[in-house]
């Protein structure tokens, strides 16, 4: 049965709503789990049937769970490849969720906080997202519904070990935690890559806008932990957050001498990115997001006054390729997809 995410375009994504500690640089903080169920062959070495009973006790857990009432749930099945790119945009599941998704599910919630992919990887892939800088508050609501799930579902977890997943660097804790930030002013003043220097030698790694594998452009940059294994939760929470912190201070103080320093090259830079945002008839989304970033960088800046953090990330997501396509209701092909989101933009910004 075909699905409709047409009714999910225009959902208000709690962690794009540009608010929050610190979400002037810190877009989103996301902490997830992998999780899989003992006794069950994992799902890389299960054949059909026993994909199959994994998803439908994962799926009758979650009914039961206090803390994941009124869910959406999509048997990934009867989705379209098209449906699969729209919800990997709107990172409520992964590149490889997408892969072979027989017997794999999805559900989240209408805010799209909490999602939890069934059948990914691990059995059991469970994430919240939050808008700014929301580290303690994400890993307390993952931590309230993973504990609630263990009611029901039994974990494969190892005295020694901890928590058994397909990919080692999973293993222990299981956690994952990740910012996304915002870093223009490192970026203009070249010293990004001192920052990925230093980050990877604490255990950390540096990835894109969309997430694993991709490539970081526009000034958008996840910073995550690398390893869960020999690190308690709390250890891998305040080691993350210490970091940030630094990196948040750091980008704060280049920005301050940005706009002292530089005040008339910015504001002009801005003002141009933002005027070739309002008047371009066809764009690309690589040049979207690089203009976006400036334009963010501006509003912050205090150059540009008359729209807000919240617009910027609506239009960072309206303008992928499926949400463009979801909009138009049809696929389209990429040059059409560049004269959409030229005109969607101007809608956003002229309005």
């Amino acid at each position: 049965m075909r699905i409709n995410l047409d009714k999910f375009v225009n959902n208000k994504c709690e962690w794009l709503r540009g608010e929050g500690p610190k979400s002037n640089i810190v877009v989103s903080t996301r902490v997830r789990v992998a999780r899989n169920l003992d006794g069950h062959v994992f799902f890389n070495w299960a054949d059909e049937k026993q994909k199959e009973k994994v998803l439908d006790v994962v799926k009758k857990a979650i009914k039961r769970s206090q803390f994941l009432k009124n869910m959406i749930f999509i048997d990934m099945k009867d989705t379209t490849e098209l449906d699969r790119q729209f919800l990997i945009e709107r990172h409520l599941m992964s590149h490889d969720h997408a892969q072979d998704v027989t017997y794999k599910g999805l559900t989240f919630d209408d805010k799209e906080i909490v999602s939890i992919m069934i059948n990914e990887e691990d059995h059991i892939r469970l994430q919240v997202m939050q808008s700014g800088f929301n580290l303690m508050e994400a890993w307390r609501i993952v931590d309230d519904i993973d504990t609630d799930l263990s009611h029901y579902l039994t974990f494969s977890y190892s005295n020694k070990y901890g928590y058994l997943t397909s990919c080692p660097t999973n293993t222990g804790t299981g956690l994952r935690a990740s910012v996304m930030l915002h870093l223009a002013a490192l970026v203009i003043t070249d010293q990004i890559e001192n920052v990925y220097k230093a980050i990877s030698k604490l255990g950390l790694t540096m990835r894109g806008f969309f997430g694993e594998g991709t490539e970081a452009f526009g000034d958008f940059f996840q910073i995550s932990n690398q390893v869960a294994l020999g690190h308690s939760e709390m250890d891998i929470i305040d080691n993350l957050e210490k970091v940030i912190n630094k990196i948040i201070e750091k980008e704060e103080v280049t920005r301050d001498m940005l706009k002292v320093k530089k005040n008339g090259e910015m504001a002009d830079r801005i003002s141009r990115s933002y005027g070739t945002l309002k008047s371009a008839k066809i764009i690309t989304s690589r040049e979207t997001i690089r203009l976006l970033s400036d334009v963010r960088l501006g509003i912050d800046l205090g150059f540009i006054t008359d729209i807000n953090m919240k617009t910027i990330n609506d239009i960072l997501l309206l303008m992928q390729p499926a949400h463009l396509q979801e909009i138009n209701h049809s696929p389209i092909g990429p040059r059409e997809r560049d004269i959409k989101r030229a005109d969607l933009i101007k809608e956003k910004l002229n309005t």
